[in-house]
């Protein structure tokens, strides 16, 4: 089922991409992430009236994990600037090319209070599979 759902994510994060990208190219990028984020939060406000959700005391969550929240606002004005130039595959491809290098280094190295997961041989092969795929969609 995570697996499911882990497909599903990569689907909807294109999705998003390609409407966060058109809302930019309109309204410009600042206020488009402004937009975004606020179109988000009355979305999760719904999510949690219709589930009953409580919210939790955090008090005990240390201050830089909340940088979560100021890591998503980058991403979004960091992929709608790219957007415009390089189209949604491409800079989905790149994004996702990213978030698996510095997954790659947080596993290895633990960071978060994480399990370690080493770097192996493996993950090189696949990591240069990935770049000549990027490669391949850049050839014109």
């Amino acid at each position: 089922m995570n697996n499911i759902l882990s497909i599903l994510t990569g689907s909807l994060l294109a999705i998003m991409l390609s409407l966060n990208g058109t809302v930019s190219q309109i309204a410009g990028n600042y206020a488009s992430t402004v937009i975004i984020h606020t179109v988000g939060l009355i979305g999760i406000i719904f999510v949690l009236i219709a589930t009953k959700s409580k919210i939790k005391n955090t008090r005990s969550v240390p201050f830089y994990m909340y940088t979560g929240g100021l890591i998503g606002v980058l991403t979004v004005i960091f992929s709608n600037a790219s957007f415009s130039k390089l189209g949604v595959s491409l800079t989905t491809s790149l994004c996702l090319l990213g978030q698996l290098v510095a997954s790659i280094i947080i596993d290895h190295f633990g960071w978060f209070n994480l399990a370690v997961s080493k770097f192996n041989k493996k993950k090189i092969i696949g990591l240069i599979i990935i770049v000549l795929g990027i490669l391949l969609m850049t050839i014109k």
